[in-house]
């Protein structure tokens, strides 16, 4: 299979600093990829790379085959890969939900009947058609994320790259927006790439970027980076709740398989019995 995005080899500097090193990854239609580092590991940086808001130093980033680096081709990038920051509000800038949604295939010059049909549908997929005549300030935080989301999903981007999506909502707000990312990429099979800081959410991922001083650590499964416990230290991460408590029940001698997610804990606890 081809990827849908190729880094190759990318430097990114600002000013003397160098925030990228040599970075190659390449991502594929249908997978969810999550980029996890610590503070200043590169992995935003890497994020805006992936549809053309940054452009490298050195290196190339492709997106089917067009180069970022290309000005002819940047719409045509940012229509297959769209992006989700972490700060909602900064997404939103129409009064009505719907009319916020219809902003971006609007600018792309989308025929008005198939806008509404687009407007519809992205706002189904993210559950928020009811509120559509809301105004999008009287949302919750959860909601507004999923707003913002439903707004590039109108755009038909075939990659959906998410900044920490999930770092300014409540637990309610993060869950709403996990059922949503999870829905698109396992029902819709869109690409997704998640940059996060809670390793909760890593877990629901096919392969997770380890990013450390600008640099790609390692490239594997969720389940095989944290079963480094002393990479896992060094890069400065931490590892999922229910991971924690499996091998904190083995400490305490329960002779317990080591569980990722809440259902592999439930029956490793069941084969106890």
């Amino acid at each position: 299979m081809q990827p849908i995005i190729e880094v190759k080899d990318v430097y990114h500097q600002y000013g003397d600093t160098e925030a990228l090193c040599g970075v190659s990854l390449g991502i594929y239609p249908g997978e969810f990829l999550a980029i996890v580092g610590a503070n200043g590991s590169g992995k935003s940086t890497l994020a805006r790379h992936l549809n053309g808001l940054l452009l490298p130093s050195s290196g190339e980033v492709k997106v089917k085959g067009f180069s970022t680096q290309d000005a002819d081709d940047v719409w045509q990038i940012r229509s297959i890969v769209g992006m989700v920051f972490q700060n909602p509000d900064n997404q939103l800038v129409a009064t009505t939900v719907e009319e916020d949604v219809a902003f971006g295939p609007e600018n792309l010059g989308v025929p008005s009947k198939e806008i509404r049909k687009r407007v519809d549908e992205a706002l189904k997929w993210v559950n928020m058609y009811e509120h559509r005549q809301r105004s999008p300030h009287q949302l919750s935080g959860g909601q507004k994320q999923r707003v913002a989301i439903a707004g590039i999903l109108a755009m038909h981007p075939e990659v959906l790259v998410l900044d920490e999506p999930t770092a300014m909502l409540d637990p309610v707000g993060r869950q709403e927006v996990l059922e949503a990312i999870t829905y698109l990429n396992k029902e819709l099979k869109m690409a997704v790439v998640l940059i996060t800081h809670h390793m909760d959410e890593v877990v629901l991922a096919d392969r997770v970027v380890a990013m450390e001083k600008g640099k790609i650590a390692q490239i594997s499964t969720p389940r095989e980076l944290f079963s480094q416990s002393e990479l896992v230290e060094r890069l400065g991460l931490d590892v999922p709740q229910v991971f924690a408590l499996s091998n904190l029940l083995q400490d305490y001698g329960i002779k317990i398989d080591v569980a990722f997610n809440p259902i592999e804990l439930v029956n490793a606890l069941c084969k106890l019995s």
